[in-house]
């Protein structure tokens, strides 16, 4: 009979619950949160979306890695996301987009993985205790000092109280013209743009750049430190804040006193996620952190306006304690799944923002018309 084959990567919860599987990516340790995330496609753009800083992502989906990488599909420069676990090993691409693959991507990019776990057990896990810290080994001759990686595990502080947007924001102002992907052109440039937008980098993913850009913006992206005499001096048709990781109630000491000077202005602002919550916070709401957040691309918000109900792409641990929200602020999206706040706007001020990711990427486009609102708000701005 053979022997079992030794692990090689290991899972450590901080209540000393530890999962044994096959590593792959790179090699060594890493601390994070742990979350799981319940789309069935795009975890190229899940590991390159800055939101992730901080965590390790599991994936409920078991076929990750069939379409394998492409650049045309990064988020941004390089993966965020500290790590991820999956059910099945990656197998060989499959997939006319592939470019290469998804083990020798992650490899290239220093991000610790693991394949061969319950990722059922391990979601109900998460579901009934919270986001748990953990620490995450990957060595092939299959060496761990389990009480060590327990310990790390406990000894991390966790993303409460973390400014995360710091570390990801661009380093200088940059432009961005780039549009939507099209069938067959790939991606486009701008060339007419009619409005001019100044965006709030907490983390910005690409794909979001590029439907402001579809929607008929010329981008001007500054860090998320950027004070609002440097946002007013490029006066802006209207201004965006991104998505982005961390406690918001940590970004918000330096974030929130420039969006409450911009909004003294009566400009057009559209935020989205971490930016959702930061225009919260500048209005005078507060946030709180969630058991195990919202993570995946099949999540039901209802237009408490409308009635409608959309089918939206999520990726948040903290949210927007609805009941905080001061007079003259009106939740307008709510979670189907909890009830959790996931939209505002300003009664009298075209200011609105979500918590979702209306870029579709990955997720449905059903929440694209957004970036349209935001334009035609700018533009009945400058018509007035």
């Amino acid at each position: 009979m053979l022997a079992a084959a030794k692990p090689t990567a290991c899972l450590a919860l901080a209540d000393g619950t530890v999962f044994y599987g096959h590593g792959f990516g790179a090699t060594g340790e890493t601390v994070a949160e742990l979350c799981f995330n319940t789309a069935m496609t795009g975890y190229q753009e899940i590991m390159t979306d800055p939101s992730y800083a901080g965590q390790v992502v599991t994936f409920t989906f078991p076929h990750i890695g069939n379409v394998g990488t492409n650049p045309e599909d990064d988020e941004t420069a390089e993966p965020v996301a500290a790590g991820m676990v999956v059910k099945w090993d990656p197998t060989e691409p499959s997939n006319w987009r592939a470019a290469g693959h998804l083990v020798e991507w992650l490899e290239k990019r220093g991000r610790i993985c693991i394949g061969g776990v319950d990722t059922r057990r391990l979601t109900r896990a998460i579901r009934q205790q919270g986001a748990p810290h953990v620490a995450l080994a990957h060595d092939p001759e299959g060496n761990f000092d389990i009480a060590a990686l327990v310990a790390k595990a406990r000894a991390w502080k966790g993303l409460v109280g973390l400014d995360l947007a710091r570390e990801v924001t661009c380093a200088q102002s940059y432009r961005w013209d780039e549009m939507r992907w099209a069938w067959p052109q790939g991606y486009q440039k701008q060339t007419a743009p009619r409005h001019k937008v100044v965006a709030i980098d907490y983390g910005a993913k690409r794909n979001i750049l590029r439907c402001l850009a579809s929607a008929g913006c010329a981008v001007t992206v500054l860090p998320a430190t950027a004070t609002a005499e440097e946002v007013l001096a490029l006066n802006p048709d209207g201004v965006f804040l991104s998505n982005g990781p961390g406690d918001p109630a940590a970004t918000g000491e330096y974030a929130v006193p420039m969006i409450r000077a911009v909004l003294e202005r009566n400009l057009p602002v559209f935020g989205i996620c971490l930016g959702h919550q930061m225009l919260a916070l500048a209005l005078g709401a507060r946030t709180i952190k969630m058991n195990h957040g919202h993570h995946g691309a099949n999540h039901p918000v209802k237009d408490l306006e409308t009635g409608k109900v959309e089918i939206t792409s999520m990726n948040h641990g903290f949210t927007v304690d609805s009941q905080t929200l001061p007079e003259g602020v009106i939740e307008t999206h709510v979670s189907l799944f909890d009830g959790s706040n996931c939209g505002i706007r300003l009664a009298d001020r075209p200011v609105f923002s979500v918590q979702y990711h209306p870029e579709a990427s990955p997720g449905p486009q059903d929440s694209y018309y957004l970036f349209e609102r935001f334009a035609a708000a700018m533009e009945a701005v400058k018509a007035a």
